[in-house]
């Protein structure tokens, strides 16, 4: 079907441009555009992502070297370092944050029986966690973060059982990590695996009145009184299994149920965790297991700024930062959308790799993946995450 297209547009078909062209017109994009539309704008950016293209100037330059090849990628000709800035800089970014929502919609579909974890259970497992990533104080001066430095952060909702974010949000540095809360809705029966840093009770009971289970860290100061225990086997791993009440009279109001209290000793770090969780059912070691769950968005933080360009940004607006952002995290989604419709055995990583170095060959991408002399690629590992 893809013959004599070039990998490059054969990935590239994976990302409907009807729906791009939706997203374009509710925000009037291509306003007295002549001809770089915003989907050319997106090629460009894509290409500089899936290339490991350095910078803006390096992505320019690898297309001039290869215009006579621009007009089957969809881009028709090498555009000008100037004329992509200025459309970084001025189109709206929320046309790149709707087109990946629906890109995530589209992942969702086709990964929703997929589950890559050792924990079974029928609801949905979610991790919310953020990553923060610092820019020069003197240049994102509109990324408030710290008195010395800029950052922006993205809090993400990442589908623990697809390895698919469920939703991100992208906000200034200094925004805490909790509010993230109020932008996301959970379904019914799923479960949510976070930190200590989203412990806030008037939050936690919401989602319980929402009957959504939550898994958390527990910090040292926080005041309770044991009101059952339950048998444990310490040999497990597990310490003790406790029904807890809040004693703070602010926080009871708040959260004004009972918790649950689990301390568990990891044998594997010498670490003694506690963790909360409104979940009475689940066994204590399918709770701290749930928890051990949460390394998967370390890991897709670790993928995405090791894999794609979004430590390192193009132009210096919030517009741009934002735009390159949302094109970065479309790239990711269109390689795992792309990887569940063609069936492949590869990783993301491997899949990534090998098309970086044949984005203008014309192999069909069927049957540049079952080459196996090609996919001796392996991802460099620095050291492992530790599982708590």
């Amino acid at each position: 079907m893809n013959e004599g297209k070039m990998v490059f547009s054969q990935l590239m078909d994976f990302a409907s441009d009807d729906i791009f062209k939706r997203c374009v017109q509710r925000y009037n994009g291509n306003y007295k555009v002549k001809d770089f539309s915003c989907w050319k704008q997106f090629l460009c950016m894509t290409f500089g992502q899936l290339t490991h293209r350095q910078s803006l100037s390096d992505t320019v330059l690898c297309m001039k070297l290869q215009n006579d090849k621009l007009y089957h990628l969809g881009i028709g000709r090498a555009f000008d370092k100037s004329t992509i800035s200025r459309a970084n800089e001025s189109r709206d970014w929320r046309i790149f944050r709707d087109f990946g929502l629906k890109l995530i919609e589209q992942a969702k579909s086709l990964y929703g029986d997929e589950n890559q974890l050792d924990v079974k259970l029928k609801g949905r497992i979610f991790a919310l966690d953020s990553t923060t990533v610092d820019l020069c104080l003197s240049v994102f001066w509109w990324a408030k973060f710290r008195t010395t430095k800029s950052a922006v952060k993205l809090h993400t909702l990442l589908d623990l059982k697809t390895r698919i974010p469920e939703y991100v949000f992208i906000s200034e540095g200094s925004v805490h990590d909790i509010n993230a809360l109020d932008y996301m809705f959970l379904p019914r029966g799923s479960y949510l695996v976070m930190d200590k840093a989203y412990i806030d009770f008037s939050r936690l009971w919401r989602l319980t009145c929402e009957r959504v289970n939550f898994v958390l860290r527990a910090k040292d100061n926080m005041q309770y009184k044991v009101t059952a225990r339950r048998k444990v086997d310490k040999k497990t791993g597990v310490l003790c299994d406790q029904t807890i009440e809040l004693t703070s009279k602010s926080r009871s109001k708040k959260y004004p149920k009972k918790l649950r209290r689990i301390r568990y000793f990891d044998k594997e770090t010498g670490k003694t965790f506690i963790f909360i969780t409104n979940n009475f059912k689940l066994s204590a070691l399918t709770i701290a297991a749930l928890y051990k769950c949460r390394w998967g968005i370390e890991t897709f933080f670790k993928w995405i700024k090791q894999h794609l360009k979004i430590q390192t940004f193009w132009g210096q607006s919030e517009n741009a930062v934002m735009t390159q952002i949302w094109i970065a995290i479309s790239t990711y989604l269109i390689i795992a959308i792309a990887k569940k419709k063609l069936n492949l055995s590869q990783s993301m990583y491997e899949i990534l790799q090998l098309i970086s170095i044949s984005a203008f060959d014309k192999t069909p991408l069927k049957s540049l993946f079952a080459n196996e002399k090609k996919l001796d690629i392996k991802e460099q590992l620095s050291n492992q995450l530790t599982l708590f």
